[in-house]
C-alpha cells in the first residue's frame, strides 16, 4: 500500500510522467542532472535546451532504458557518456561540425536504404552525439522524424535531440552493457579511442562513470576501460 501511494503521489507531481520514468527520475534526480549541467559555461547553447524534463519526455519512449542492468549503474553509463560528448550538457552540435562538407558523414554505398540528401549534413548532433545518415534515418523512422532530410531537428527539439541519444543507446550499448562498461565505450567511439587510440579520452569516460556510479550508491562493477 506505500508503494501504490507512493506512485500516485509522484504520478500528481509530475503530471504525465509514466511509472517508468518516474521511477528513473526517482535516479535520475534533478538535483543529480543539475550537478552535471551545472558545470558548463553558463553561455553554452546546451544550458538551455537539454532540461531534465526533456530527458523525462523523451524516456517515455524508450521504457526499455534502465532495464538491462541496474537501473542506476546503467544510468550513470549513460551519463558519463553524455558529459563527455557533449561537454557536461554544453554542446548541441559537434564541434565544427557546420564547417564539414555534407560527404563527411555520408555512406551511401553501405547504406543504399538511406541515401543521404546532398544538402543536409549529417555530423553530431544531441546528447550522444548522433552521426551519420544511416543512424540519422534509422532514429528518424523510429522516433518519428525525418532524419535524412531535417537532421537540423536533432539540435533544434529537445526531447527528440535526448531520444537519439535513447536510441542509440537501446540498440547499441545496452546489448553490451553487462560486458563491463569498458563495452560501451567500444560501442560509442571504439575505434577511435579504445586500444590506445586515445587514452584520455577513455580515462575522462571512466572518471566521470565512478564519479556517477557513487552518486548514484552503486558499484561501478568491472572491465572499466577499453
Amino acid at each position: 500500500m506505500k508503494g501504490l501511494l507512493t506512485i500516485f503521489v509522484a504520478g500528481i507531481l509530475v503530471g504525465s510522467v509514466s511509472v517508468k520514468a518516474q521511477s528513473m527520475a526517482d535516479i535520475v534526480t534533478y538535483e543529480f542532472y543539475n550537478g552535471i549541467i551545472g558545470q558548463s559555461d553558463p553561455g553554452c547553447a546546451g544550458r538551455n535546451f537539454y532540461t531534465w524534463n526533456a530527458f523525462l519526455e523523451a524516456l517515455e519512449s524508450f521504457p526499455e532504458f534502465g532495464t538491462a542492468d541496474d537501473p542506476s549503474r546503467e544510468a550513470a553509463a549513460f551519463f558519463a557518456h553524455v558529459t563527455h560528448e557533449t561537454g557536461h550538457l554544453c554542446y548541441i552540435e559537434e564541434i565544427d561540425g557546420q564547417g564539414f562538407p555534407n560527404s563527411e558523414y555520408c555512406d551511401d554505398e553501405g547504406s543504399p536504404q538511406y541515401p543521404c540528401n546532398p544538402d543536409k549534413s549529417y555530423y553530431g548532433r544531441g546528447p550522444i552525439q548522433l552521426s551519420w545518415n544511416y543512424n540519422y534515418g534509422s532514429a528518424g523512422e523510429r522516433i518519428g522524424f525525418d532524419g535524412l532530410n531535417s537532421p537540423e531537428t536533432v539540435a533544434t527539439d529537445p526531447v527528440i535531440s535526448f531520444e537519439t541519444g535513447l536510441w542509440y543507446w537501446v540498440n547499441f550499448v545496452q546489448p553490451v552493457i553487462g560486458q563491463g562498461f569498458g563495452a560501451t565505450i567500444q560501442a560509442i567511439n571504439g575505434p577511435i579511442e579504445c586500444d590506445g587510440g586515445n587514452q584520455p579520452a577513455v580515462d575522462a569516460r571512466v572518471s566521470y562513470y565512478i564519479d556517477y556510479c557513487n552518486q548514484l550508491g552503486v558499484d561501478p562493477g568491472p572491465n572499466l576501460g577499453c
